[in-house]
């Protein structure tokens, strides 16, 4: 297996591996219900029916993100996302390095994938073909 060939295993197994914690881990628990759960979405400025709604936008684009067509268009949208996240949770006062941390590991992964993504972000010209 070339290194090529490596990177983009590891970069597709990474993103299974993330998309498996979004739906998950994250979504599933704006799904189903909980001890504490109405009280800490109302902490957080949401009604348990906006999560719902929410849970299904993550799980809607964490889907698109092991597209590989939509990958890039995924991962903006997932940046949003994740940035809607970190700001809801700086704002009342919790510990906010998760989305951070999920959010980078989505755009290494997707470079990964697509090494084009890294020398697009480097400012370096892309090659195509």
């Amino acid at each position: 297996m070339t290194g090529s060939k490596k990177q983009r295993l590891i970069g597709w197994i990474l993103s299974v591996l993330l998309v498996a914690f979004l739906i998950g881990a994250s979504a599933m628990g704006k799904f189903t219900e909980w001890p504490g759960k109405a009280e800490m979405f109302q902490k957080m400025g949401f009604t348990t029916d906006l999560m719902f709604k929410i849970g299904i936008v993550e799980t809607v684009v964490a889907v698109l993100f092991l597209i590989p067509r939509m990958g890039f268009l995924a991962a903006i949208l997932l940046t949003g996302y994740l940035g809607g996240a970190t700001v809801t949770h700086v704002r009342v006062g919790d510990v906010f390095f998760m989305p951070v941390l999920i959010g980078v590991l989505v755009w290494v992964a997707l470079g990964l994938r697509n090494p084009a993504i890294f020398s697009l972000a480097m400012g370096k010209k892309v090659h195509n073909g």
